[in-house]
């Protein structure tokens, strides 16, 4: 299983912490996704071998409307592991999940932002999986907890009726907002879930990373050669 963490200068902690306490709570890789404005510096294959644990470079893109994140979208998809948009108003969510070339529509509920059945097919259709963020009911109390409460419920029921493939988060930008596995399982049953389905929403972030390693190394040519389709 997989957890996808912010890091400094976007968190509170160094890649390195956020490795040492998530390989502790027994996950077997982290996703780097610090938003596209706070990038993090640091070496995957260095602190992997260091914690034995998985580190995949990732961004979560913040943008103001859908030329701008398109824009954002091409940039980083040639190196960066995973590709998020940061949802949250109709029209960015909207966007992601009509493009093939985002891995996660992060946030789909935050802010002005909403979710429907439109949404939810088109995200299955371009393989664009849907975060559900459990950060506001670990962290949040009162009347905001009730409604992050409410919006999950309702982005599960959409999601699982039209089998659309979603991820889990605690979104922690600190240590010490990394959750255990088994406790978000538990967090999420609270929203619907069973543990089972809250397990294959953390390890669809590992899924997803040796998926898009594969086609990055496919699409790697060695210089002097060329693809049979090219001939």
């Amino acid at each position: 299983m997989y957890e996808a963490v912010h890091v400094h200068p976007d968190g509170e902690s160094t890649v390195s912490r956020m490795a040492l306490t998530a390989s502790e709570y027994g996950f077997e890789g982290i996703v780097v996704r610090n938003h596209g404005d706070n990038p993090a510096s640091y070496d995957p294959d260095e602190i992997s071998e260091r914690y034995d644990l998985d580190v995949v470079t990732g961004v979560e893109i913040r943008a103001d409307d859908r030329s701008q994140a398109s824009g954002f979208v091409s940039s980083h998809r040639s190196h960066q592991t995973i590709v998020c948009v940061h949802g949250g108003t109709v029209g960015i969510n909207r966007f992601a999940v009509e493009q093939p070339q985002v891995d996660i529509l992060a946030h789909p509920m935050a802010g002005r932002g909403d979710f429907n059945h439109v949404l939810a097919k088109e995200a299955k259709r371009n393989g664009v999986r849907i975060e559900f963020s459990l950060a506001g009911v670990l962290r949040d109390a009162g009347g905001s907890r009730v409604g992050t409460l409410q919006d999950l419920r309702k982005l599960r029921e959409i999601v699982q009726e039209y089998d659309t493939p979603y991820v889990i988060s605690a979104d922690p930008f600190s240590h010490l907002q990394l959750r255990a596995p088994r406790e978000l399982q538990a967090v999420g049953e609270v929203i619907g879930f069973t543990a089972e389905e809250i397990e294959r929403g953390l390890k669809e972030w590992g899924r997803l990373a040796g998926r898009n390693r594969d086609r990055q190394s496919d699409s790697f040519i060695r210089p002097g050669v060329r693809r049979v389709s090219d001939e």
